[in-house]
């Protein structure tokens, strides 16, 4: 399946429960953690975390099909301390801050440009939205690919590595107008 075949567009009510089954397998299987409620709330009621509020948004790549491939999400919040340092908190405020959120791809359909293009869009609607001053995310770097994806779309502020507390996130800014030219590309 070629990536054109897939449709990229605005989660409907009827895609909910898909888009959770592509976001519980990813923290099932790739994070390791399964399910944490302080951290995965938005996946139990994505409808409330991303369909509702006017400045939030969960997109689906779609097969041909019918299948949901893919996810990814944005939503006003910024990075909350704790857990996250506390100037990461304050250097992206809720309110300006577009945080993109699972960005994820089930392993068959991976490597196929639909987590670029899913980024495309939230990086497009975050511009359209006029009222974010940045977009950032987080990442595991233990996640195979995760990393080296998004060091090429945006720039690392904070590697948690090089701290020594012991935590591994990655935290990355997307730049509104370079990630929307790397993505197109």
């Amino acid at each position: 399946m070629q990536v054109l075949d897939f449709r990229i567009r605005p989660a409907r009510p009827e895609d909910l429960d898909a888009a959770r089954a592509v976001m519980l397998d990813t923290v099932y299987r790739d994070f390791g953690t399964g399910y944490v409620p302080r951290w995965h709330g938005d996946i139990v009621d994505p409808a409330a975390a991303y369909l509702t509020p006017d400045r939030h948004t969960l997109l689906v790549a779609v097969a041909p099909d019918g299948e949901v491939a893919a996810t990814g999400a944005l939503d006003s919040r910024g990075p909350a301390h704790p857990p996250n340092p506390r100037r990461l908190a304050e250097r992206y405020p809720s309110g300006t801050t577009a945080q993109l959120r699972r960005v994820y791809v089930r392993p068959e359909h991976r490597r196929r440009g639909l987590a670029r293009r899913i980024v495309r869009d939230l990086v497009a609607f975050a511009a359209a939205d006029g009222g974010y001053r940045a977009v950032y995310l987080h990442t595991d770097p233990a996640v195979p690919g995760a990393e080296a994806f998004w060091r090429s779309l945006g720039r690392v502020v904070l590697d948690e590595r090089a701290e020594g507390h012991g935590q591994r996130t990655v935290h990355f800014e997307v730049p509104m107008t370079v990630a929307a030219e790397a993505v197109s590309r």
